[in-house]
C-alpha cells in the first residue's frame, strides 16, 4: 500500500491534481491527447481505463503515475500486471445514466475483494454520491478500515445548476464539495474531491478539506490539445493559489 512518492508529496501538500480520461474511453488518440496535456500542464497523475494495452501505450507517452479505474477487481489486477501504478474503484458517474447504482455494501465488498487480490497496491475508492452525506461518511470509514488508501468523492451528475458562469460552476460543485468536507473530517486518509470541478471550485475543494482534486470533463471534452494544456495549467495555478494563500495566512498570524 505504498503511495508513489511524487503523489504522496502532492497529497501531503494538498496540491494533487488527477486528470481523468474516462473509465470507458478506449480511444487511443483521445486518451493520448488527454494524458500528454496532463503532463505538459503540470498534473500529478492521470486516470485511464483499466485496459492492459492502453496502459502500456500510455506508459510510453508520459512519465506521470498511472491510475486505472474499474468496478471489477479482476480488471484491476490485470491492469497492475500491465504497469498501472495505482488503482481505483470508482468513476461511477459513467454508470448512472444506464440506471446502474452502487450502494454501500457493494462498494465495500468490491474494496475488500480488490484489497485481497492486490494487498500492496495503492487503492483509491470512490464514495457514491447517491448516498446521503451521513451514509457517505460511514462508508468512507468502513472503506479505510478495509484498506483504502485514498477516498474520492463525486457528485457532478447529481447537480443541476440554474445559473451560468461562476455561480453555475459553484452550484455544480456543491455535492462533491459537501462530501469532501464531511468525509475529510471523519477519516485520516487523503480525500480526493472529484466530479463537477473547475478552476473556480478547485480552491473550494481544498478549503473543504481535500488533499487534491480529480478533473475529467473540463479537460477531456475539449477538442484541442493546446486548450487541454491550458485547462490543466489553470487548475494547477488554482491549486498553487490556495497554497500561497495558506502561507500568507500562516505568516499573518
Amino acid at each position: 500500500m505504498t503511495i508513489n512518492a511524487q503523489l504522496q508529496k502532492a497529497l501531503a501538500d494538498r496540491k494533487a491534481l488527477k486528470v481523468i480520461s474516462g473509465l470507458n474511453n478506449f480511444d487511443r488518440e483521445r486518451v493520448a491527447a488527454v494524458v500528454k496535456a496532463a503532463q505538459a500542464g503540470g498534473a500529478t497523475f492521470v486516470d485511464i481505463a483499466a485496459d492492459p494495452d492502453l496502459i502500456r501505450y500510455v506508459r510510453q507517452l508520459v512519465h506521470l503515475p498511472i491510475c486505472v479505474s474499474a468496478v471489477e477487481p479482476e480488471l484491476l489486477a490485470g491492469a497492475v500486471e500491465a504497469g498501472a501504478d495505482l488503482i481505483e474503484i470508482g468513476n461511477f458517474d459513467s454508470f448512472y445514466t444506464q440506471g446502474r447504482r452502487f450502494e454501500a455494501p457493494e462498494v465495500l465488498a468490491l474494496t475488500q475483494k480488490t484489497r485481497s487480490l492486490l494487498p500492496e497496491v495503492t487503492l483509491s475508492v470512490t464514495v457514491p454520491h447517491i448516498l446521503s452525506l451521513d451514509e457517505q461518511v460511514r462508508l468512507a470509514e468502513a472503506l479505510v478500515e478495509a484498506g483504502a488508501d485514498i477516498i474520492q468523492t463525486e457528485g457532478g451528475t447529481s447537480s443541476h445548476p440554474v445559473h451560468a458562469g461562476i455561480l453555475g460552476a459553484i452550484e455544480k460543485a456543491v455535492p462533491t464539495l459537501a462530501a469532501a468536507y464531511s468525509i475529510s473530517r471523519a477519516v485520516s486518509t487523503p480525500v480526493l474531491c472529484a466530479s463537477g470541478l473547475s478552476s473556480v471550485t478547485v480552491p473550494m475543494a481544498i478549503a473543504a478539506g481535500a488533499s487534491g482534486v480529480g478533473v475529467g470533463s473540463a479537460i477531456n471534452q475539449l477538442n484541442d490539445e493546446v486548450a487541454m494544456v491550458a485547462a490543466v495549467r489553470s487548475l494547477v495555478e488554482a491549486l498553487e493559489t490556495v497554497s500561497l494563500a495558506g502561507d500568507r495566512a500562516y505568516t499573518y498570524r
